[in-house]
This record gives structure tokens, C-alpha cells and sequence, in this order.
């Protein structure tokens, strides 16, 4: 029977793992052959990962023939192949685009003084795909990868606007609208009053809908399409900034809105 175990390399601190599962066996033998500056052999990885030579061998066949790995001249050898190279470029271009991204967060905030997102929906729930907190030391702290229910976020609000109310009915009305304050809308009728004034001024605002205390005011990041999927949005203590005030910071956050529209057009054409 073949092993299973998982090994961790003893050269780094954070080194590749080989896993449990086939997919991350595959995937912790190309962290380990990428993470090396020199071409590696069948034997030189079963002497480092203790995995079987069989497994091995079958391992490196199936990256070779998904073009992850290519064999060297000697036909002894492996190093990366094309289509592992690609996807390193597609990453370095992504993490360049997110830096880009994160930057204009952070002057945003530099400016506002309030914490802000950027974030876009996925399913039924509004997910921030980046986040950077005020200094402030009262404040409420959420991270890249929160999810906040869609019907009670300013972002979601923001993102609902934009649809056909069936397409809101299909979305919102499978099961009761969750209440988690006593400003939550349940009601379907009154959020789609709220939406259509969504849709009308070009901002939304969650005034202590999802956390009490909390108010967060929502833009949508501009496309040439005219539907967005991802919005900026900024978050404050309802002391420092009332539902009545949310407009105050709105030069501001259409300002990086717009910048980030940028940003998203350029990464598009670097794909294209």
C-alpha cells in the first residue's frame, strides 16, 4: 500500500508540505520542485519526500503531461514547464493589480479616517475581497474574507440596485429575510423602496443594519458595461459617523472608486 504521509521538508521554515489528497500530493510536489534553482531527478525526490518511487514517477507523468513539468535533455531531470511559468506571471500580475488596489485603500482611509473595503458578492452574501482599518482605536474590526448577509450591507444594497426585481425576488425570497438589528429590513417591499433609492442617488447605507453601532456608506466601482460586481465601501462607528453624514465622505469614496475602475481596466487589458 502506498504512503500516505505527509512530510515537511526540513531546508525551510515554511516549505512545502506533500499532502493526503492526490490533488494536494500534486500540488505539494510543485511547490517543492518550484521553490528549487536547480532541475530534479526521480530518485533526489524520493530521497527528500520519502514517498514510494512508483508514486513518484507516476506523479511526475501526470505534471509532465499537463505540461506543469517538462523533462530535460538527459531524460534524468525535471524542471518547470511552460504552463506552471504562465501561471506564475497570471499571479504576479494579480498580486500587482491587488497591490494597486490596496494602495488606493489605504490613502482612502489616509483620507477619511474611517475604515474601508473593497467588495463584491458572491451568492447571497457580500464577501471583501481587501480591507484596510483605521487607526482609530475605536472600531470594528472585519478582514479580507468576511462575508456580510446581502440584504443588510451597504455594498449589498449597492450590488442589488442594479438588478431586474425578479432577479432580486429570486435572490432574496427563497427563505425570510434574517433579522440582525432592529433597523434590519425583512420586509421585501420596503427593501425594494430602499433600492430604488439605491438605484436613484448612486450610494447606499447600512445605518446599524448588520452590527448595532456600525454605519457603513457603499459606491459602486464604475465599468463600461454599466453593471458592477464590485463596490468601495467605508465603515465607522455610528459616534463618528451618523447615517445623516454618510454623504460627507462620498467625494471621497467615488474618487477611489474611480481609481480602482482604472486599475480594474488595466488589469483586463494585460490578460487580454
Amino acid at each position: 500500500m502506498e504512503s500516505t504521509h505527509e512530510l515537511v521538508l526540513d531546508d525551510a521554515q515554511d516549505a512545502p508540505t506533500i499532502g493526503e489528497t492526490p490533488a494536494l500530493r500534486l500540488f505539494g510536489l510543485l511547490e517543492l520542485i518550484a521553490a528549487k534553482d536547480a532541475f530534479v531527478s526521480l530518485p533526489g525526490l524520493v530521497e527528500e519526500t520519502g514517498l514510494p518511487k512508483p508514486t513518484l514517477h507516476r506523479m511526475l507523468q501526470q505534471l509532465e503531461g499537463a505540461d506543469l513539468l517538462v523533462r530535460q535533455s538527459d531524460g534524468r531531470h525535471y524542471g518547470t514547464g511552460a504552463r506552471l511559468r504562465r501561471l506564475a506571471e497570471n499571479l504576479l500580475l494579480n498580486a500587482t493589480q491587488h497591490g494597486a488596489r490596496h494602495a488606493v485603500l489605504r490613502s482612502l482611509v489616509g483620507e477619511i479616517g474611517e475604515s474601508c473595503n473593497v467588495t463584491a458578492l458572491s451568492g447571497n452574501e457580500v464577501v471583501y475581497l481587501d480591507r484596510v482599518e483605521t487607526p482609530e482605536p475605536l472600531r470594528f474590526y472585519l478582514h479580507a474574507g468576511s462575508r456580510v448577509p446581502v440584504h443588510c450591507s451597504a455594498s449589498g444594497k449597492m450590488i442589488l440596485s442594479q438588478m431586474r426585481p425578479v432577479q432580486r425576488r429570486k435572490l432574496l425570497g427563497a427563505v425570510p429575510l434574517e433579522r440582525h438589528t432592529p433597523h434590519t429590513l425583512t420586509d421585501l417591499d420596503r427593501l425594494e423602496d430602499e433600492l430604488a433609492r439605491v438605484a436613484r442617488d448612486g450610494y447606499a447605507v447600512d445605518a446599524e443594519e448588520f452590527l448595532p453601532g456600525l454605519v457603513c456608506v457603499a459606491v459602486l466601482v464604475p465599468t463600461e458595461s454599466g453593471r458592477s460586481n464590485l463596490c468601495v465601501a467605508a465603515q465607522a462607528p455610528a459616534v463618528r459617523l451618523s447615517a445623516d453624514h454618510a454623504v460627507d465622505v462620498l467625494p471621497a469614496l467615488r474618487r477611489a472608486a474611480d481609481a480602482i475602475a482604472r486599475i480594474e481596466a488595466e488589469g483586463s487589458a494585460d490578460r487580454a
